[in-house]
């Protein structure tokens, strides 16, 4: 079966958080299990195991080549759009394997939006960077609410309330990013993956997307990838450390409660690692 038309959409096993409000903010909304990833006969990383709580932060860490990035695009099934690519092991939702046939992977990116590294806003108005992934989604309510509603949870609604007509590419970079979280946001994802969202932005810009990750935690799960070990002491409830096997595929060394890994790690190489005796 290869015609993704022809693939039912994601079947939950559990409600969604706005439709169980009582469930309890730690659950494991996914869990990664002997996780491997291809491309072509290079083996990029080797076994990677990790559980993602609900409602919480997520920080991968680690030095630059280490999978960080390759196994936060397998979170939203990104890879299947890369030649070669192949992936193996379990990555559940909801207890739903992913990469079952049976799943819709544009669904599965419907549930778990992607920001990337460097703000790419759609060549168009402000309010059509944010309506348009939920009108091709399907959404029926009234769009300007919904835009009013996700720029305001970006933290931009104050900025740009009063030129929404105008390009999105006419933003700060800072604004750009908020505005792509805010395109994230029209369409209800449970999870927001974000791949170093501030790494092109300066240190004022920095901290505001900093402060916006704290705040939609509360009603999101955010994995984020980042160089910067700062930020991932400053934001993130959980990280993972990656680094590299002496046969250069990337491999978890730790994941842990941030505060116990930066003050008390496991592993010797972490150790190293935060304390900048290697990577």
């Amino acid at each position: 079966m290869t015609a993704t038309t022809q693939i039912p959409a994601l079947d939950l096993s559990k409600p969604r958080p706005e439709d169980d409000a009582e469930r309890p903010s730690t659950d494991s909304l996914v869990s990664i299990r002997n996780l491997d990833v291809f491309y072509g006969a290079f083996q990029a990383v080797h076994d990677v195991s990790f559980e993602v709580p609900e409602h919480r932060i997520t920080a991968l860490i680690g030095p630059s080549g280490c999978g960080k990035s390759t196994v936060l695009r397998c979170v939203n099934r990104m890879n299947d759009l890369v030649a070669g690519a192949r992936v193996e092991g379990t990555i559940e939702y909801h207890g739903v394997d992913i990469y079952s046939p049976r799943v819709d992977p544009v669904e599965v990116r419907r549930r778990i939006g992607m920001v990337f590294q460097k703000p790419n806003p759609f060549p168009k108005s402000i309010f059509d960077n944010v309506a348009w992934g939920a009108k091709i989604n399907g959404f029926k309510g009234n769009i300007h609410e919904l835009v009013e509603k996700t720029l305001r949870q970006a933290a931009l609604w104050d900025e740009v309330k009063d030129k929404l007509k105008e390009s999105g590419l006419a933003l700060s970079g800072g604004q750009q990013q908020r505005l792509c979280i805010a395109r994230t946001l029209a369409i209800n994802p449970d999870i927001i993956l974000m791949d170093e969202p501030a790494s092109a932005l300066d240190p004022i810009s920095t901290l505001k997307i900093e402060d916006l990750m704290r705040e939609l935690a509360r009603e999101y799960t955010i994995v984020i990838v980042t160089h910067n070990m700062q930020q991932a002491a400053r934001v993130s409830d959980q990280t993972v450390f990656f680094s590299l096997s002496e046969a250069r595929r990337g491999i978890l060394i730790e994941a842990s409660p941030t505060r116990e890994l930066f003050t008390n790690p496991r592993d010797k190489r972490t150790e190293d690692y935060i304390t900048g005796r290697f990577g």
